[in-house]
């Protein structure tokens, strides 16, 4: 992976991102009440610009880091990866001990991304990896680029609400015919904390090792550049983002609730339907489960609504700091692209209970086996959708 060194930052794009700035954090002020729910909301929109301030400097998009294997051979990215889920595993493990002292009665850890395991998932997964390779991003990244100025992002986002209604259409089959039945695996229920530890740590350590037989030799070290430059010059490596994502995200959890950035544009999709009566009287089952979970929404200000909103500000003051934000008029096919590829990317989703940061970092920290199926089978849309996207010339 190769980091870009742009331009400075105008004055223009300064103050831009210094107004965002103010105003992200004034609007975390007005909303810090003294209820629990103003609490909330006001760390919900802080977290969520920190998370877009660390994906838009460390280029944490987990499929634009997969490809960078499968077309380069450069493991830099998947190596930042394991590191985010290395550090959450940890965090998720030591703050679990507070909620569920005994993991083996049989409860799950509130609000944490544990789904079933079943065909349907492996299905979504694939799926999902197949609308990443279409539209070129996970559903996180295109939020993040809005900020950089990549409005064809727009169409996936829009894509993503359709494929999450048509998700909505196809659930109670799905649910009656195998996810009713589907077993929910949380390893420290079965291995205890310290077991499930030392096998997610054994098994991200194998990955890392195997990804490390492709490392490049390392580039000479750079001179000692100022903080703004060290800050928003080149790129951070993924590493870097990963740490502190994985730390952050243990943060979220113990918080107010885990990374996901899926149930706010769900949630919008079902509420939009049920409104217009297109959708069953009922979801069967979909509300007891944990997760990016959707709702019909009664209010407009949410904890994933805010997080969302925080991140894609804080990625545009990030970018107009760094020279990234470069606003460009997307071509039709591109538009087309992204479309289909959001469809996908929403309808994968919806019936994986998450995306890439939900289902998969959230999950896997949280020890959930559904977040390790949901990685194999995002790994295999991938590589099915890198073809299938030359091979339609949609590239």
């Amino acid at each position: 992976m190769t980091a870009s060194v742009l331009a400075p930052p105008t004055w223009l794009s300064r103050t831009g991102a210094a107004l965002i700035a103010a105003g992200l954090l004034l609007a975390t002020w007005l909303l810090a009440d003294p209820s629990n729910q103003g609490r909330d909301l006001s760390f919900s929109l802080l977290s969520g610009a920190l998370f877009g301030l660390l994906l838009q400097r460390s280029r944490f998009c987990f499929f634009c880091i997969t490809r960078d294997f499968i077309e380069r051979r450069d493991p830099t990215g998947l190596l930042g990866l394991l590191a985010a889920l290395a550090v959450g595993t940890l965090g998720y493990h030591a703050v679990f001990g507070a909620f569920l002292p005994d993991p083996s009665s049989g409860r799950l850890p509130p609000d944490a991304h544990i789904g079933p395991l079943s065909w349907v998932l492996a299905l979504g997964a694939t799926v999902f990896g197949i609308g990443m390779a279409l539209s070129g991003s996970c559903i996180s990244a295109h939020l993040y680029r809005l900020g950089e100025g990549a409005f064809a992002s727009l169409a996936a986002l829009v894509g993503a609400l359709i494929g999450f209604f048509l998700g909505f259409l196809c659930w109670n089959t799905l649910y009656l015919l195998t996810i009713q039945e589907a077993p929910v695996v949380w390893l420290p229920g079965t291995l205890g904390y310290g077991g499930s530890l030392l096998l997610q740590l054994a098994l991200l350590a194998l990955l890392a090792s195997g990804l490390l037989r492709y490392r490049r030799t390392l580039s000479a070290p750079q001179a000692e550049q100022p903080l703004f430059a060290l800050l928003f010059g080149t790129r951070w490596p993924t590493w870097v983002g990963g740490l502190l994502i994985g730390a952050m995200a243990t943060v979220a959890y113990l918080r107010v609730s885990p990374l996901g950035v899926t149930a706010e544009l769900g949630s919008v999709a079902r509420t939009g339907a049920n409104t217009l009566g297109w959708l069953p009287e009922r979801l069967e089952g979909l509300d007891g489960f944990s997760g990016c979970a959707t709702v019909v929404k009664e209010t407009l200000l949410s904890n994933n609504g805010l997080f969302v909103l925080g991140l894609v500000f804080a990625a545009w003051a990030s970018a107009l700091l760094a020279g990234d934000f470069q606003p460009r008029r997307p071509a039709p096919r591109e538009l087309l692209r992204n479309l289909l590829g959001g469809v996908l990317l929403g309808w994968g989703g919806m019936l994986a209970l998450g995306c890439t940061v939900g289902t998969l970092l959230s999950g896997i920290m949280a020890g959930a086996a559904s977040g390790w199926l949901f990685g194999l089978f995002c790994l295999v849309g991938i590589a099915v959708g890198l073809p299938l996207k030359r091979g339609l010339k949609l590239a």
